[in-house]
């Protein structure tokens, strides 16, 4: 017989232990999959490592990955220290992309220094605006954010393809469905090697983390994450702050759309994101909603995912072993949610536990 009981809080040191316990449990439990199949876990660890750090190219590929996944974790993280779970980043950065790319395509001559900002005003616009919709039924119906914001990936990712097969198709493809490329000047540049979206990424990384830890709007965000009774108490103005910080929220994971479709794509795509959306939720949820852990969380899940792409050619296996270490590590790293909150106590401790009261409330006596 076991008995499960509400711990008190747990520290951020505690919570982030618990979370690599959960990290290092999923590597094993990875690992017994590939073994069961066949495979050498630490030979496929090594090649993971190996193709996404070890030439030029492959380090700038894990790179070019890291980039809007960190965008998109910030933007995760601002709605999730709310505790609104927006599950919908993915569909939030393709209309993002859409608004870039309706800039590009619109105002084709304008000049780069006017055009990129032009842009990613306009990706944030969009990618707020989707995020807009459930944050404005979470704040007048109290509905399920985490439903809507899922059903808009779908809806927002058949528009983007319904562009792409329809009226944006390009005549010049020869029958396939593709959209046109951008102009060079709604291409972001690159410096080092890797675009420019590298720089971006950190000043958002720094501007979330003074938001979060120096700003009004930042202890608003916080406080009704922890109680919307206390915020109600404390005279915040709990709807407008939701409707607000999930704009910002979907704005960033809009820019992120930008960035892949100027950078990576330079056109917009169906297959733009490759599920990053979601990819981000782990990333953010492994940091600790923390800007500086989101960059090292986005730098190794970049390096599973450029690693995963590099198995199929290095050891012929197919790179959906990535995806099955992903998987195993956003379940453990939510199962350890559990573990941050509660504990488990066995008859033998829950009779040591009465004791042990029992014996101090005879010592007050």
């Amino acid at each position: 017989m076991f008995k499960i009981v509400k711990k008190d809080e747990s520290s951020k040191w505690q919570s982030f232990k618990l979370r690599i316990l959960a990290v290092f449990g999923a590597l094993i439990a990875s690992s017994v999959i590939m073994l069961a199949f066949g495979y050498n876990p630490i030979e496929i660890y090594y090649k993971i490592i190996e193709g996404s750090t070890q030439t030029k190219y492959r380090l700038i590929e894990t790179f070019n990955k890291t980039i809007p996944l960190i965008v998109l974790s910030l933007g995760i993280a601002v709605a999730f220290k709310m505790k609104f779970w927006n599950i919908g980043a993915e569909g939030q950065f393709y209309m993002g992309a859409f608004g870039a790319a309706l800039i590009a395509f619109t105002f084709k001559d304008l000049p780069m220094i006017i055009m990129l900002p032009a842009m990613a005003v306009s990706a944030g616009i969009f990618g707020g605006l989707c995020a807009f919709i459930p944050g404005i039924l979470k704040a007048k119906f109290n509905t399920s954010e985490t439903l809507v914001t899922l059903m808009l990936n779908y809806i927002v990712i058949r528009w983007i393809s319904y562009l792409q097969y329809g009226p944006w198709k390009d005549p010049a493809a020869k029958g396939f469905a593709r959209i046109a490329r951008f102009t060079e000047a709604a291409v972001l540049p690159k410096l080092f090697g890797v675009h420019i979206g590298w720089i971006i990424a950190l000043i958002l990384s720094i501007t979330i983390f003074i938001l979060f830890n120096y700003t009004k709007l930042g202890y608003e965000i916080t406080v009704i994450g922890e109680n919307v009774k206390t915020a109600q108490y404390a005279g915040i103005n709990v709807n407008k702050t939701i409707v607000l910080a999930v704009i910002i929220s979907g704005g960033i994971c809009g820019i992120a759309g930008m960035m892949q479709a100027s950078a990576i794509e330079r056109s917009l795509s169906e297959q733009l994101s490759g599920g990053l959306g979601f990819t981000a939720i782990i990333t953010t949820w492994l940091a600790q909603l923390s800007p500086i852990g989101i960059i090292i969380t986005s730098f190794l899940f970049a390096m599973l995912l450029q690693g995963g792409a590099y198995l199929q050619s290095a050891l012929q296996i197919p790179s959906a072993v990535a995806d099955i270490l992903q998987g195993a590590i956003l379940f453990f790293v939510l199962s350890s949610e559990f573990f941050t909150k509660y504990r488990i106590l066995t008859r033998k401790h829950l009779e040591k536990e009465t004791i042990g009261l029992q014996k101090g409330g005879e010592k007050v006596g």
